[in-house]
């Protein structure tokens, strides 16, 4: 029998005994939440409301802490079977999981589905994806200290970035390097935000957030930095190890 007979005859066992019909919870109504989105994972430690996430998926790398819980593999490229062993009540999502067949046996086997508003991709709509995330568990208090905090760190970010005259241009390398490219950002990113408030200027422009460059392309950018991600090429094993990439002449 191959994988995936015994894949369809595991589903189907579990449907027809409408084992996810509610859920799985504990006897005193406690949640298994899975968290597949790398922003409520965040969100929800903050908060301080993690106790019930029992899985997440690879991105979910910050804080620490959640390194240590199991995952159920990249958001778009989820593993049926590793969010089924979770045995959740309630998956966090944002709308952007996939693969469809994945995300259509989940709605079949009825596991509630939680999302939040998508809200602008700026300090004012984190702030509201936080205070609504507060409130659906019951951290209200906690979601107004977070904000406020989150605004006098900005207002410390962007007058500290104010001492800089010159405007540094960047290159933001994602893990992913594949083929001699490489996953870069683009000014329409987030990443490119988060570098103008630090007093920068992404040096690769694009329509999308994120493009596969190669390190010719790359270089002729002129970039005066290169940050790279340190989720994935943290497993090379060291700096050092950077050096044997395709391209490292011509990028770095």
């Amino acid at each position: 029998m191959n994988k995936f007979i015994i894949s369809a005859f595991f589903i189907l066992s579990l449907t027809s005994c409408d084992r996810f019909s509610n859920g799985y919870k504990a006897t005193d109504g406690t949640e298994r939440i899975v968290c597949i989105a790398k922003q409520y994972t965040e969100i929800v430690f903050a908060l301080g409301a993690q106790q019930n996430i029992v899985a997440v998926d690879v991105s979910s790398t910050y804080p620490e802490a959640a390194k240590k819980l199991p995952t159920v593999g990249y958001h778009r490229a989820l593993s049926l079977e590793a969010l089924l062993a979770s045995k959740p009540s309630l998956i966090l999502q944002d709308n952007n999981i996939g693969p469809e067949p994945v995300v259509k046996q989940l709605k079949d086997l009825k596991i509630p589905m939680k999302d939040f508003k998508k809200y602008s991709d700026d300090i004012a709509g984190t702030d509201s994806l936080i205070r609504e995330m507060g409130t659906y568990f019951k951290r209200e208090y906690e979601a107004d200290s977070l904000c406020q905090q989150l605004k006098k760190d900005m207002e410390t970010a962007l007058s500290a970035a104010k001492r800089y005259k010159d405007t540094v241009k960047v290159v933001v390398v994602h893990y992913g390097q594949a083929n001699n490219v490489y996953l870069t950002m683009t000014s329409h990113s987030t990443a490119a935000k988060m570098v103008s408030w630090a007093g920068g200027k992404i040096a690769v422009e694009g329509e999308r957030g994120m493009i596969p460059l190669s390190a010719e392309v790359i270089t002729k950018s002129d970039p005066d930095v290169i940050l790279l991600t340190d989720f994935g090429y943290d497993k090379m094993g060291s700096l050092d190890k950077i050096k044997e990439l395709v391209g490292y002449v011509f990028v770095f």
